[in-house]
Formats: structure tokens, sequence, C-alpha cells
């Protein structure tokens, strides 16, 4: 058997506002290690549940931000950013199963440093006319692969969330969401046995079944109309709101990879102070 974790930071242990994920300030560095604790916690239970390899995949920001010093000498580390796949990386080579760590809720939803890939800016992502965080098109996208989801980390209203687009996968709230920026937290001694036990469990899931590969709809919104404007310069994406956009795709892999264009293009055009 061979796993996959995408690890991102805003569910991890503890986090809970800007200063703890944003690299390079004393808050990151703190929390860079109870990160690492959470993905140890959830390698060493999907390795007593007969996992025979676990890669990581860094989902997070500068994709930087694990300990590769302090990671569970069972695990590989994928690092760095510029991946094809993003979050994940990895979906494509064969593994069996997939968790979703430290994951959060989507663009306008509640919960802990609630976004969709991008911090702020987009208010909104619907994928197939449903209100989608990243953990549900990273499902779908596992989907397309064949590749179950096993486990999912994060607050309360992140498992709720993953309760709808993976049904069938365990889940370890480490946090009980109060506002974006506060939450009723667990020390990490607690959440580190949960998520060890709950990946334990979930390995009795692992196991690829048929791919499923099906066109999908994207859609983009965001807090001002210049962004959709320049995300609309790309082919195949439209403009169909003031402030929204939309695409087309005949895959999952193609729809992750086009929305990573808008993105990244609707990100090179916010301004200081204005957005």
């Amino acid at each position: 058997m061979r796993i996959m974790i995408s690890a991102d930071m805003e569910g991890a242990t503890g986090v809970t506002w800007t200063g703890d994920v944003i690299p390079g300030t004393e808050q990151w560095q703190r929390f860079r290690r109870l990160f690492t604790a959470d993905v140890n916690a959830c390698v060493s239970g999907l390795v007593a549940g007969g996992a025979q390899q676990v890669i990581v995949n860094e989902a997070h920001s500068s994709q930087r931000n694990l300990l590769l010093e302090d990671l569970h000498d069972q695990a590989r580390m994928l690092t760095g950013r510029h991946k094809p796949l993003s979050m994940m990386q990895g979906i494509d080579s064969d593994v069996d199963g997939v968790v979703l760590l430290g994951y959060h809720t989507g663009a306008g939803s509640r919960g802990v440093l609630a976004h969709t890939y991008m911090e702020n800016s987009i208010t909104g992502v619907w994928l197939d006319g449903v209100l989608a965080s990243e953990g549900r098109l990273n499902a779908a996208l596992a989907a397309e692969y064949g590749v179950p989801v096993l486990l999912v980390t994060g607050d309360d209203l992140t498992c709720e969330d993953a309760a709808s687009y993976a049904a069938g996968a365990r889940t370890v709230a480490v946090k009980e969401c109060v506002s974006r920026y506060a939450a009723v937290c667990l020390p990490p001694a607690v959440t580190s046995s949960q998520i060890t036990e709950a990946a334990t469990a979930a390995m009795a899931s692992a196991g690829r079944s048929d791919a499923v590969v099906a066109p999908h709809r994207i859609e983009v919104e965001f807090d001002a109309s210049h962004l959709a404007e320049a995300a609309a310069v790309v082919p195949t994406v439209d403009l169909i709101g003031v402030r929204r956009v939309g695409f087309d795709a005949v895959s999952m892999t193609e729809a992750m990879k086009a929305f990573k264009v808008v993105t990244h293009i609707a990100g090179a055009a916010i301004e200081d102070v204005y957005g």
C-alpha cells in the first residue's frame, strides 16, 4: 500500500491567524513544528494500518514549511513549488489512498482561515454548481485516478465539509471554529493521538477503484471586477458576471490546471491598498 498525504497548514493543530502560517514570521517558525507533528502522527497511523510507503506533498503557500529534519523516518517528502498538480502532485502515481491533512473550509464559508487557494480576493469557487473548498476540488481530482480520500483533518467545520464530498473518510477536528481568526484548540498531545488512531483505522478503506473521468465546470467569484477581467483573458475562461468567471474542462485534471492559471493571473492583478 502506497499512501499520499496532501499537507496544508491552516488546519494544523493550534493555527488560528495569519502570522501562524506566513513564512518568515516568528509564529510560523513555531507552528512549523506543530504542523510537522500532525504529519508525523498521521504517518505513524498509516504505517500501523499497513502502509508500506507514505509520500507527503507539501501543499501550503511556499510549500517549504515542514521540517525535513524532524520528519517521520518512514515517510518521504515532496517539497517546493511549481508542481503541475500543486496540492495533489503525486495523485497520479499509483497511490492507494490520500489524506487531506491540515485542511480548511473554502472561500465564502465560515471556518478558521477559510479561503480557496488565494488568501482573500476570491469570495467563492463552485465545482459543477456546488460551492467548493480546496478539499472538494482535490477530492474530485483524486476520484479521477480512483484514489479514495481516507482521512481529513482541520477544524470542526472542515470536518463537516468533508462529510459532503468524502462520505467514507475519517475526520479529526483539531480545533473548534469560533471565528475566522479564533478557535478552541486541543493540545498537540491530544491531536497527535487522535490523528494516529484515525489514520490507522482509515487504512481499512485504502485501495484504488475505477477512475472517474468526466467533464467539469468551475466558476470563480472575486472581490473586485478587475480580477475577473484579468482572468477572462485566458482562452476558454468566460466573464459571466461583473466579478465572476467560468470555464469548462474535459477532466478534473484539466480543470485544476486551468484553475491554477486563473488564480495566478488574478493574483498578479492585485494592487496594493485597493486590491
